[in-house]
């Protein structure tokens, strides 16, 4: 039994590990080149990375470490200690990402290394990104003293798609280890607890607001063109379209392709139906007060077999089956002690 949970507290804390290199991934080498903002701490991270090039590991540590600390104080000691290494190996593989890879963006269409090398006419379509690192890997070099930006030819698009997979299955591995992610959540914790608005709206309103924050982006750096003002526009929709992927894939990633199922049955012979269920599908089954519902919970396969059992022996019972967003107890998930 000891070894058996010490294994699970391996796997989660391999999990914790996992998801925040792949959280640091997506954000330094998906996100930031395109100045995506997908909600949290971390979008507003990359905001300010656009509009003064400071390491957006700081802008995180400048964030999220004091707004645990408000969080602790407001709300308790609630955050567990997963939670806090998730954030500080975020950062961290954040920082080692930045400082030897730079901001190099991995989905692209082409690179330019000097501005008079950019085609006629392209010169706002093209991304410009600054580096603190050297591009040498990538046939890009740079003379001693001389500025290090370049521009490339973005591909949205597929870098949207990649940068919401690489969310969802990070934040849906740290999840799935008992943690959260920390940061403008617990801003939304705390006005939660003084507003009483729920906590998914304040979620929505937190990191909406974030999202629109890549508006001022463009805005501070100056428009040359009505083409510039609406090319900006889509860093807030791509953001968004990034936010619906990731919320997807963590669902994916917690819950799996196939969510459990939950039958509420009214029949009258509510005795049968449980029993049928209990031993011969070795589920639990509970009898409504009434004694004429049954309620259970089962997998995908496990309900095809309970429904072709139901039309032969009792086709007069109405059932209603609603898919389970998430299932706790024996044979499922354990409920969370953090």
């Amino acid at each position: 039994m000891a070894n058996e949970k010490t294994k699970k507290e391996l796997v989660s804390w391999f999990l914790v590990i996992l998801g925040s290199f792949l959280f640091a991934v997506g954000d330094i080498m998906f996100a930031n080149p395109y100045n995506l903002a997908p909600g949290g701490t971390w979008g507003l991270s990359n905001v300010l990375n656009a509009l003064n090039p400071w390491k957006i590991s700081f802008y995180v540590i400048c964030m999220d470490i004091p707004l645990l600390i408000f969080g602790t104080w407001i709300l308790g000691p609630k955050f567990g200690v997963k939670t806090v290494a998730a954030t500080i190996f975020n950062i961290l593989f954040a920082f080692m990402i930045e400082t030897t890879w730079g901001y190099f963006p991995i989905i692209h269409q082409g690179i330019y290394e000097a501005k008079e090398l950019i085609p006629a006419g392209m010169e706002s379509l093209l991304v410009q990104c600054d580096y603190n690192t050297s591009l040498e890997a990538f046939g890009i070099s740079f003379a001693d003293g001389v500025d290090k930006t370049f521009w490339f030819m973005p591909d949205y698009l597929l870098n949207t798609i990649v940068a919401g997979l690489l969310y969802g299955i990070a934040i849906g591995l740290i999840f799935r280890a008992g943690a959260t992610s920390g940061g403008s959540d617990i801003v939304s914790m705390v006005l939660h607890k003084y507003t009483k608005i729920s906590l998914g709206t304040l979620v929505i309103i937190v990191d909406g607001i974030i999202t629109f924050s890549t508006l001022l982006i463009g805005m501070l750096k100056g428009y040359d063109s009505i083409h510039d003002f609406t090319a900006s526009l889509r860093l807030p929709i791509n953001s968004f379209i990034v936010v619906f992927i990731e919320g997807i894939m963590i669902d994916l990633v917690v819950d799996g392709f196939k969510r459990p199922k939950t039958y509420i049955i009214t029949t009258k012979q509510a005795q049968k139906v449980a029993n049928y269920i209990a031993t011969e599908m070795g589920k639990n089954a509970e009898l409504g007060c009434s004694g004429d519902v049954v309620v259970c919970t089962m997998n995908h396969k496990d309900s095809t077999k309970l429904n072709i059992w139901l039309a032969k022996e009792d086709p007069e019972s109405f059932v209603s089956v609603l898919e389970s967003k998430e299932t706790y107890g024996k044979g499922y998930k354990a409920l969370p002690t953090e």
